[in-house]
């Protein structure tokens, strides 16, 4: 506002001074106000911070599940980012329950030889909205969970028995570096999300440990599986150059995972 010797300005280290009410008739009509405020420095960081907190919360949510098509006809809608709740005067204790992970996976029926056992929003529906899930990870001897990555979750594993080689690669950004160690049991290691990680059973014997996921459906893209194996397949001249391999051995590679499907 525009100052006159009868309005003065006072500054000083902690506190603004305006004296008085002026007002101010500007040509284009308008009236400009001024009048007395006296705030403290700490008010105004607090009042900056309440009015641009709401903004940093202003986003989209993280998805919780590989694509959400929008519909118009609300009849045709079949699955929103997440899923729909139930009257919670209906909820009962089964719904956040779940029994079964005390029994051993079967690590015979595939060729990587382990075994997850998932406990997420599908098993246990009162996980709805809750950002967490489970799973029970059963290895043969020198079996392995494959070099994998979950798009919406960081996980953190801790080992029951045996002993596991695990890691993960960081991004480009960061130079793939590999973050590796070997785990024995009560050790713990966490995977960030999004990066590509694995397990192995470096032992003679059985391997047991139990993750916990930071969604309530982390999703899983096994990466060999994803690559070879996708329908329909990726042109094999295109991995071939990716992964400067001959086009044969890739066309190979498509049909054994094809095949797995």
């Amino acid at each position: 506002c525009p100052l006159n010797s009868k309005h003065s300005y006072a500054s000083q280290t902690t506190h603004y001074h305006i004296q008085h009410i002026y007002i101010s008739n500007l040509e284009n009509g308008l009236a400009t106000f001024c009048f007395d405020m006296r705030v403290s420095q700490s008010l105004i960081a607090i009042i900056t911070l309440a009015l641009v907190i709401p903004f940093g919360n202003a986003y989209d949510p993280s998805p919780l599940q590989d694509f959400c098509v929008a519909v118009n006809n609300l009849n045709n809608g079949v699955f929103v980012n997440g899923k729909f709740c139930k009257d919670p005067k209906q909820a009962k204790a089964e719904d956040f329950f779940y029994s079964g992970l005390n029994k051993a996976g079967n690590t015979d029926n595939n060729d990587v030889k382990s075994n997850v056992t998932t406990v997420n929003v599908d098993q246990i529906p009162g996980l709805n909205t809750m950002g967490i899930s489970l799973v029970r990870i059963d290895y043969a001897p020198y079996g392995q969970n494959p070099p994998h990555t979950h798009p919406r979750a960081t996980e953190i594993l801790v080992l029951i028995e045996g002993t596991l080689y695990v890691g993960f690669v960081s991004s480009n950004q960061d130079n793939n570096r590999l973050f590796a160690k070997i785990l024995h049991p009560g050790d713990v290691f966490v995977f960030p999300i999004g990066m590509i990680h694995f397990q192995v059973n470096i032992g003679k014997t059985p391997a047991v440990a139990f993750a916990g996921l930071s969604s309530q459906n982390a999703g899983v893209i096994t990466i060999a599986n994803t690559v070879f194996g996708s329908k329909p397949p990726i042109n094999p001249v295109v991995l071939a150059q990716a992964f400067q391999l001959d086009a044969n051995i890739v066309k190979d590679l498509e049909v054994k995972f094809a095949s797995k499907k």
